[in-house]
């Protein structure tokens, strides 16, 4: 016969096994460290899951490359070697073409707008959707490098003029139109940006305000020119389709939702970082120079025809490339117009 106490203990048993039943756990794999404003971001992704699922959903993070590297993560989540995971489009041209929209070098500066225009985008288009199901994906959230900009040791880029002839550490399709516009390309990674720098290697680097701080690069850097351009925002995170479709409805729309909230979360972020970087280099006697319109609009019209070819690169993986950047676009001048009649979601708080 069971006593009152050893009853209620196998009730308090009985009712920690359901809710432990219950608790679903995700592993996300993320091939960086657990520093910095994407892996803030990343953790509060994680934190929001639990808070708004009532601790029905608990994403686990492992943190860098334990479970696979940045290059090999598409196979590790659509293999199920994670649930979710952190992926970087550039590294995966044919398997995320249609993600690779969001690398484009088109008029698009602003790392919010972008993200925004990047997670409509790919959350709701048919073909998209369907082209990551094939591959057992699911498209959950989205992150930005934010603007892409150069810094020089001993030049100075102050108009379009000012490129030729200069040893350029480009990115992506950024790198190959200041080929295209007399640019000599060095292949060099941004982490040896610095020394290419320091040793004159190179005479510039492309990259991201808040690296350039991160990577203390601005110790040897002389100037810095604000491109007003664009951004390399295919990098997000991409779920198993499996995994993503054994969950309820309910479950669904949580990663779905804080997926898309990542967005403001992250511009907020970035932003402060970008604007701290931006007043360290200042402080530190770097000339800070702004790109006129007129030379943007000259990277733009160079860079129309690596645009071009992503439309017949994503025509030739079977998507409707000219839709979808038409759609694309459309979503940015969309989210332009937001910003500009309601400020940032984060001003107001």
């Amino acid at each position: 016969m069971k006593t009152f106490k050893g009853a209620c203990l196998a009730a308090a048993m009985t009712l920690c096994a359901g809710a432990a039943t219950a608790e679903t756990v995700l592993i996300h794999g993320e091939a960086g460290p657990n520093r910095g404003a994407r892996a803030a971001s990343l953790q509060w992704f994680a934190d929001q899951v639990g808070e708004r699922s009532g601790g029905d959903l608990k994403i686990d993070i492992q943190w860098g490359g334990a479970l696979f590297k940045a290059n090999a993560s598409i196979s590790g989540i659509k293999d199920g070697v994670a649930d979710l995971g952190s992926v970087i489009a550039v590294y995966f041209p044919k398997e995320m073409a249609a993600y690779g929209v969001a690398d484009l070098p088109m008029n698009n500066p602003d790392a919010w707008v972008g993200m925004r225009a990047t997670n409509e985008f790919m959350q709701t288009n048919e073909a998209v959707k369907a082209d990551l199901a094939s591959k057992n994906l699911v498209y959950i959230g989205t992150w930005t490098t934010s603007q892409v900009n150069i810094g020089c040791k001993g030049s100075a880029i102050r108009s379009i003029d000012d490129i030729k002839g200069l040893k350029v550490r480009g990115v992506g399709a950024y790198g190959k139109v200041f080929g295209e516009l007399g640019a000599n390309m060095v292949r060099l990674s941004i982490y040896d940006a610095y020394q290419g720098l320091d040793t004159g290697l190179i005479d510039c680097s492309q990259g991201y305000d808040y690296v350039v701080a991160a990577l203390k690069q601005d110790e040897v850097m002389t100037t810095y020119t604000d491109l007003k351009w664009g951004q390399i925002g295919g990098l997000g995170i991409m779920m198993n389709k499996d995994m993503y479709d054994s969950l309820s409805a309910e479950q669904q729309d949580v990663l779905m939702s804080v997926g898309s909230d990542m967005a403001d979360e992250f511009g907020k972020r970035i932003t402060v970082a970008n604007e701290k970087a931006l007043a360290q280099m200042t402080d530190k006697g770097i000339e800070m120079i702004d790109l006129s319109d007129a030379d943007r609009a000259q990277l733009v019209s160079v860079g129309q025809q690596f645009i071009d070819a992503w439309v017949e690169n994503a025509n030739q993986a079977g998507l409707p490339g000219q839709d979808m950047l038409d759609q694309y676009q459309g979503l940015l001048a969309k989210w332009a117009a937001k910003r500009d009649a309601d400020g940032y979601p984060w001003a107001s708080n």
